[in-house]
């Protein structure tokens, strides 16, 4: 196992503080879930939706044709916000009214995007500037710039800590910032390259895909190394993933051969396996009606209904370049970018049938 901590002596010792006041990282060797950990009631909710989607609004979009990346929404703001990773540009929408109210510019080649409500802070990975941008989210500029990042994609964000976690894909790292000063504290080296990453509250981790060694690492956010490491059988280049943190499992997209796999975070086994489209990425959870949205570079966007721990096809969505693709927990919207019809980007708009 490679790893690396780089800090200067008084990062160090903000780092110290934070480990006795934060929770630590629940990874043990077979499992993600604590043993105290108590499951909820069920989660599925009486109305929630069996149905496919269907399409409600098609939306212009401003700038260039072409190719968009990760979403991030801000449920109690009531706002969407979209890279135009090859535009530079973030786009932020309005949720209420259907449409866009501003932007954030010159984040050259923008991946990985995350809003944090409780610091009134968007994160954003300009993957052209081997950097990540802090916007105020009330005036929409950037703050701060942190850089020496080769390729920064997905974002989270470890509340008790403070500390906003960016994988480094071509760096094969993940990256601490501190999110009060916007100083960068720790590299944590991952021995491959990392795709994306999640915090997951059960366990106080911090979780990233390793998509060159197939597999699920987990970070103790607290001490910043990496404190256990998980073996994806069936998986070939993990990169993408969203996790159902109440029924357990971890829902990882595998672009090397068009999988989805279902893992389960109490015996860290993978359960299953589906396929999907080509080039699978980006995935979108509706916890409260587990639905699960997969977007695929191949031009199809895959849709299945969590019963347990199997999901069953509701209907795929056909678009071509279906790269990204969120999901209001409010409304249960579903949003699906696409860089060009008919010569222009454009924000399709769906909602259960």
């Amino acid at each position: 196992m490679s790893r690396a901590f780089h800090a200067t002596g008084a990062l160090l010792a903000v780092t110290c503080i934070a480990t006795a006041q934060a929770p630590s990282c629940a990874a043990a060797p077979g499992s993600l879930t604590p043993e105290s950990w108590k499951a909820p009631m069920p989660v599925a909710a009486a109305g929630a939706s069996r149905a496919p989607l269907a399409l409600r609004r098609e939306l212009p979009l401003p700038g260039p044709a072409n190719r968009f990346d990760y979403q991030t929404i801000d449920a109690a703001a009531r706002r969407l916000y979209m890279n135009h990773m090859n535009a530079g540009v973030t786009l932020a929408f309005d949720l209420e009214r259907d449409s866009i109210i501003g932007s954030v510019s010159d984040v050259p080649r923008a991946t990985g995007v995350l809003v944090v409500p409780e610091r009134r802070a968007l994160y954003i990975s300009a993957a052209g500037a081997h950097e990540v941008a802090a916007v105020d989210t009330r005036t929409l500029s950037v703050v701060a710039r942190v850089g020496g990042i080769t390729f920064p994609d997905g974002i989270a964000y470890a509340p008790a800590e403070g500390r906003v976690f960016v994988s480094d894909e071509r760096g094969g790292a993940e990256v601490v910032i501190d999110a009060a000063t916007n100083a960068k504290l720790a590299t944590i080296e991952l021995g491959g390259e990392a795709g994306n990453t999640h915090y997951d509250s059960v366990s106080h981790c911090i979780l990233v895909a390793v998509q060159t060694r197939d597999q699920l690492v987990a970070i103790d956010p607290a001490e910043a190394r990496v404190v256990q490491r998980y073996d994806l059988p069936g998986a070939k280049e993990p990169h993408g993933f969203t996790i159902d943190e109440a029924g357990r499992l971890a829902f990882i997209s595998c672009q090397g051969n068009a999988k989805l796999i279902v893992l389960d975070l109490r015996t860290m086994k993978v359960l299953r396996a589906y396929d999907v489209g080509s080039d699978p990425d980006v995935l979108a959870w509706d916890a409260e009606w587990r639905r699960l949205y997969v977007a695929t570079e191949g031009g199809v966007m895959n849709a299945f209904l969590a019963d347990g721990a199997t999901l069953v096809p509701i209907g795929d969505i056909r678009a071509p370049h279906a790269h990204t693709v969120s999901v209001d927990p409010r409304t249960h919207r579903v949003f699906l970018p696409l860089e060009n019809i008919d010569g222009r980007p454009v924000l399709r708009i769906y909602a259960p049938q």
